[in-house]
C-alpha cells in the first residue's frame, strides 16, 4: 500500500472514474485483498477535505470494483473524482506479520550503511512495477537516492528504533547518483 507521506494515513486505492449511469464510481484497490477497501471505510482525500463512504456494488473487467461514494449521487460527480486517492488511517489497518510494513510506517526513518554512519532518511516509497525502492534523502548533499527494497539492498528495518540499514547495490553511490 502506498502512503500519503509524513501523516498517519495509508493509500488503500483510488477513484478510476465512473462507472454505469447511477453514480457508481470505479476503484481501484491497493490492499492486499482488493475487497478489504470497503472493511477501512469511511475513506478521505490525502488533505482529509473530503470523506466517502464506499460500498462496493460489484467486481468490474479488468480489476477493481463498481462502488457506491456516499456524497456522490451521479455519474458526472464520479467522473469529476477520476484519480483521486483515497486514505484510511494507520489505526484501521491490521497489523503486518513479520517483515511486512506499511509504507507509511517507513517514511522519515533515518538510514545508515551497513557500518553505521549515516546516510539520511526515508522521503517515500515508490513503487516502479519491477520493484519498489525507498526514496533516501542523502543527508549531505540532498541528493535523491534510490535503493531496491529489497533483503540484500535494505538487510535491516527496525521500526522501533526508526532506523534502516541499506547495503545498497554497488553500482549505486551514497552521493545518489549511479556509476558508469
Amino acid at each position: 500500500m502506498a502512503t500519503s507521506g509524513e501523516t498517519s494515513l495509508i493509500c488503500v486505492g483510488a477513484i478510476a472514474g465512473a462507472f454505469g449511469v447511477r453514480g457508481e464510481a470505479r476503484i481501484k484497490s491497493f490492499c492486499a485483498e482488493p475487497a478489504d477497501i470497503a472493511a477501512y471505510s469511511p475513506l478521505t482525500t490525502e488533505d482529509g477535505s473530503r470523506s466517502f463512504t464506499l460500498r462496493i456494488t460489484r467486481p468490474v473487467a479488468g480489476g477493481g470494483f463498481a462502488a457506491k461514494l456516499g456524497g456522490v449521487p451521479t455519474r458526472e460527480a464520479a467522473e469529476a473524482l477520476k484519480g483521486v486517492r483515497l486514505y484510511a488511517p494507520r489505526a484501521r489497518m491490521p497489523n503486518l506479520p513479520d517483515e511486512e510494513y506499511y509504507y507509511a510506517d517507513l517514511v522519515g526513518l533515518d538510514v545508515v550503511d551497513t557500518g553505521g554512519a549515516p546516510v539520511g532518511n526515508v522521503r517515500a516509497v515508490a513503487e516502479y512495477g519491477a520493484g519498489d525502492f525507498l526514496e533516501i534523502a542523502v543527508a549531505q548533499t540532498g541528493a535523491l537516492l534510490l535503493v531496491p527494497f529489497t533483503r540484500d539492498a535494505v538487510p535491516t528495518v527496525d521500526l522501533a528504533a526508526r532506523r534502516v540499514v541499506i547495503d545498497p547495490p554497488e553500482e549505486i553511490t551514497v552521493e545518489g547518483e549511479q556509476e558508469a
